[in-house]
């Protein structure tokens, strides 16, 4: 086994169920920051709240985690023992739908750990367009005022799942840096959830971060027998990331499904709220945390990105310390 460096997880997925195991989040490597998915489109404001109400007394009760406030708790400047034998919790939004219209309740969510929230989850809704949608008239004023309150509360505003003029649209109303929590390049795979260069380069105007994922589908990778080549794509969007904006402005939001099964019945059994390129595939497959971070039998990604050529500093920054930076200037405590 290689060495398992921390790591700053942008986005995973646990099961959208109160009865979801928050011990499958173990599987990171002690001192990791993760943020976790509370809803997307389907939930209501109610659903969200008491998802992650009961994911913070599960975290609490389990010992092992520690709830995030602020950018210490998520990444300390000075690690101590505490902060090296637990995993910082937080928690997004997919979706701007779980706030049913009421900009007071992102404070509500702030409370209780959002630090991560996107307008549009591949459809058109009361704030933009997603990736999915043939008309893309970009960002409402509803969604501008939304990038506002959420810079005013100190959420990351993200352009993953948006359509091209909303992802745009965020990077002109954003006062901070705005982040693709999770998502990959469309020039190095054409799939509508891919993004495109000028995408990348407004995002990197304005500071922000791109967290790249490992979804075979956006990778161009999704046999199941094909580990290692999910990792190696992985990279290959990180440099080229890294030549089109800079390595400053890449990180890691692998997207992994500890739901896996149930999002591939949901594609089976709501097919309209997908494409025929999420659907073409069959299965979908991910890079579990054991393969990205070298705790299996495939080269992990800091192995795999060393072997490119990328230094420690280079490599330390993509795992965690870009997104970092970038928190501290966009949270609030």
């Amino acid at each position: 086994m290689s060495h398992e460096p921390r790591l700053w997880e942008q986005h995973c997925c646990l099961p959208l169920l109160p009865t979801a195991d928050i011990t499958e989040l173990t599987r990171y490597p002690l001192g990791s920051y993760l943020s976790v998915n509370i809803g997307y489109s389907p939930q209501s404001t109610r659903e969200s709240l008491e998802l992650v109400t009961q994911f913070r007394r599960d975290a609490l009760t389990d010992g092992r985690f520690r709830l995030v406030h602020g950018i210490e708790d998520a990444w300390p400047t000075a690690p101590s023992a505490d902060t090296d034998a637990t995993l910082a919790l937080a928690f997004d939004l997919e979706d701007s739908g779980p706030l049913e219209g009421d900009l007071d309740n992102v404070e509500l969510f702030h409370e209780l750990g959002l630090r991560s929230l996107l307008p549009t989850y591949n459809h058109a809704n009361a704030a933009g367009c997603g990736c999915l949608d043939t008309d893309d008239t970009g960002l409402t004023a509803y969604g501008r005022d939304l990038i506002r309150k959420l810079n005013e509360v100190g959420v990351f505003a993200d352009g993953s799942h948006c359509s091209r003029r909303t992802g745009l649209g965020i990077a002109e109303t954003t006062s901070v840096p705005m982040i693709y929590s999770h998502s990959n390049f469309a020039t190095l795979w054409a799939h509508p959830r891919n993004i495109g260069d000028d995408q990348a380069k407004a995002c990197a105007a304005t500071g922000g971060v791109i967290g790249i994922n490992g979804v075979g589908i956006f990778l161009g990778r999704n046999e199941p027998a094909d580990r290692a080549g999910r990792v190696e794509a992985m990279a290959d969007h990180i440099t080229y990331g890294a030549e089109l904006v800079g390595i400053e402005h890449i990180g890691v939001g692998s997207d992994y499904s500890f739901d896996a099964d149930d999002f591939n019945r949901m594609l089976a059994d709501d097919p309209k709220s997908f494409s025929e390129e999420y659907l073409r595939y069959g299965r979908l497959q991910w890079a579990p945390p054991e393969d990205l971070l070298g705790a299996a039998e495939v080269p992990g990604l800091d192995a795999v990105l060393a072997a490119r050529g990328f230094s420690a500093a280079d490599r330390a920054a993509v795992f965690g310390g870009n997104f970092a930076r970038v928190a501290r200037q966009v949270w609030r405590d």
